[in-house]
């Protein structure tokens, strides 16, 4: 057993990433996405996986501009200004108050509470919006790490999808009246 000692709380502020710059980042332009971000992104922003959602995320933007502040951003590590990862909502509230939470850490910097962090901040941005009732979270069930995130703010097991893709992905919702403030 080694006398590391634990890390402590970890903070991030979010960069949104705005039409043009998902749309460079998803033609694999990380200077052009950088230069609209604003920050230096790195490799993990237009890998085969970003590269996917963020041209998904472009054209959600583009049938709907409304959805801009729900959607993808650069997460960025506090007071240091690392970009660490990516997170968001896959878009604004559905009709019943639902929205779902997206997040990624950067292989660089994964299991350092990075993703407990982002978690978080998405979780205190649905709590304080009035029309948001249940968040919900979806993971692979062979990714231990995101799982071990999501049982820690309370999520329940509502379900599980599978596919070809992903295999068997396992779906969590929280309500916003369970989620504690920062």
């Amino acid at each position: 057993m080694d006398n590391e000692p634990l890390p402590t709380t970890r903070r991030v502020r979010f960069v949104e990433l705005n039409a043009r710059a998902l749309r460079a980042l998803a033609d694999g332009d990380l200077a052009a996405g950088s230069a609209e971000a604003g920050i230096a992104l790195d490799e993990h922003f237009v890998g085969d996986r970003a590269r996917w959602i963020f041209g998904y995320r472009a054209k959600q933007l583009a049938e709907d501009p409304s959805a801009a502040p729900w959607l993808a951003r650069a997460a960025v590590s506090e007071p240091d200004g690392v970009v660490i990862g990516d997170a968001g909502f896959h878009g604004p509230p559905d009709e019943t108050g639902t929205v779902e939470v997206g997040f990624t850490v950067a292989p660089g910097h994964r299991r350092r509470g990075y993703a407990r962090a982002m978690l978080r901040a998405l979780l205190t941005r649905a709590a304080a919006e009035p029309g948001v009732r249940t968040v919900r979270a979806r993971a692979r069930a062979d990714n231990e790490a995101s799982l071990a995130t999501i049982a820690g703010f309370g999520f329940t097991r509502v379900g599980e999808q599978g596919n070809e893709q992903d295999g068997l992905v396992l779906v969590f919702e929280l309500p916003a009246t369970a989620i504690r403030p920062d």
